[in-house]
């Protein structure tokens, strides 16, 4: 997709063959990089994520950086509403890192509202140990709803901006 199509795109689409709502870097890969697997939208408004951190995102020896755990938490928060045909950006999220997350073992990631506004979503999320159900990490997110055209006025106002910088230097 080019950027000239951004204003006419479908925010709401269906996860990618993959069984995942891929972000536009991970569709021009063909796969999340986060290492998010099949996802499921529930009856009951809640995501569900098998995933695996690969020693890609290692931080400490045999850990998961915080920095892939806080992008998980923002992947998964950000799937309640664009599987629920919402398009939100994050405008703000708190995580708490309760244990250290291990690389390359199976967990598992929920998420879910708990209370909806008419332009924002509270959503929570947590991160657990597959194996044995043990809590790795929380999350709490406000997500902002947008329309599609939310990323054309961004780059509207980004040229802007370039074209201020280029009147600055000369």
């Amino acid at each position: 997709m080019t950027d000239a199509t951004w204003a006419g795109a479908d925010f709401t689409r269906p996860p990618s063959q993959s069984g995942i709502a891929l972000c536009r870097s991970c569709e021009r890969r063909g796969r999340c990089q986060l290492g998010l697997g099949r996802e499921e939208l529930g009856p009951d408004g809640i995501v569900e994520t098998e995933l695996v951190c690969s020693a890609e995102h290692e931080g400490g020896p045999g850990v998961a950086h915080g920095g892939w755990i806080a992008a998980t938490f923002d992947e998964v928060t950000g799937h309640v509403t664009l599987l629920s045909g919402q398009l939100a950006v994050t405008g703000q999220m708190t995580v708490s890192y309760l244990k250290p997350v291990p690389i390359e073992r199976p967990l598992r990631a929920r998420a879910w509202a708990v209370r909806k506004e008419e332009r924002r979503w509270f959503v929570e999320a947590e991160l657990r140990l597959a194996s044995t159900g043990v809590l790795l990490g929380r999350a709490e997110a406000t997500m902002v709803l947008r329309d599609p055209a939310h990323f054309e006025r961004h780059r509207a106002w980004l040229a802007s901006q370039d074209q201020l910088a280029a009147g600055s230097e000369g």
